[in-house]
């Protein structure tokens, strides 16, 4: 029998494209996901009858509250999902490869470029209750952490990614501020779901960054946006970081990939380099379609 992956948070942005991308990166798992209505990670005796009944041979854990406003308001639910839930669940692999999803979001953005050795300072709920985790998670020499920090793709309900979120508000009429000095490497999903895979495969635990090769701007990452999303147009204004309000955002969370790209078989690409190599074909703009 082919052995048995399991995706948490299969409804999720990531999740969904580890599952679509799954036969053709994956082709020797049985690869099966789990969404919030298929099981509540919260409830601890539900989880582990589960896990008895699944006998998975290997977790890829991209379930939680990832929404910093979310976490901000209600830090209790943050904490039950990201710490307590991500810490069961290791647990339950403790003899498993066990892959955890976290964020840049565990840094400060006081410098950018961050490594894996650079020291995390979080300055708000989400990158705390990652980091947190994330210290769950590496007890275990088995297991693995992959820091992300922007992802663009195309999610069941449209209400997933950072570009469905700046389109929608396009669409009701609104303005999208971005910031000129608030700085991301963001990537594709289905870049991250391919590398997620090569990882699992290659059977080197540890923490990793997973980010583009590019470091933008907000307002960069918008322009880029422009050519392929024409209800942007006329609805992006430039802002400044200085003129937030609600809960604290790193400025700089950019990072270094050199670990994670010498066990890929493919160069982690920078933002606007992969919209410049796509074709309007009419397929998924986020999906990764080369060779």
């Amino acid at each position: 029998m082919a052995p048995r992956a399991i995706i948490t948070g299969a409804a999720g942005l990531i999740g969904r494209y580890l599952l679509k991308t799954a036969p053709r990166w994956a082709p020797d798992w049985d690869v099966r996901g789990l969404t919030h209505a298929d099981l509540d990670l919260t409830d601890s005796v539900t989880v582990g009858r589960t896990w008895q009944s699944i006998k998975p041979s290997a977790i890829i854990h991209c379930a939680a509250v990832s929404r910093t406003k979310d976490c901000e308001q209600d830090p209790e639910k943050a904490r039950r999902v990201n710490v307590d839930a991500t810490a069961h669940l290791a647990r339950l692999s403790e003899q498993i490869p066990f892959i955890s999803l976290s964020s840049g979001e565990v840094f400060d953005g006081r410098k950018g470029w961050y490594s894996e050795v650079d020291t995390p300072n979080p300055i708000n709920v989400y990158g705390q209750t990652k980091l947190e985790a994330e210290q769950a998670v590496l007890q275990n020499a088995r297991h693995t952490v992959v820091r992300i920090v922007l992802t663009a793709g195309t999610s069941q309900h449209g209400d997933r990614s950072f570009v469905e979120d700046m389109c929608r508000t396009a669409k009701a009429g609104k303005n999208v501020t971005l910031y000129a000095d608030e700085f991301r490497c963001p990537l594709p999903a289905g870049v991250i779901a391919r590398a997620i895979w090569e990882l699992a495969g290659r059977k080197q635990p540890g923490l990793y960054h997973l980010g583009g090769s590019e470091r933008l701007s907000r307002w960069e990452i918008g322009q880029a946006l422009l050519p392929w999303y024409p209800e942007l147009k006329g609805r992006l204004v430039k802002g400044s970081a200085q003129n937030q309000t609600g809960a604290p955002r790193p400025a700089d969370l950019s990072l270094r990939c050199d670990k994670l790209q010498g066990l890929l078989s493919f160069r982690i690409p920078g933002f606007r380099d992969w919209l410049a190599g796509r074709s309007q074909s009419g397929r998924d703009l986020w999906d990764y379609v080369s060779p």
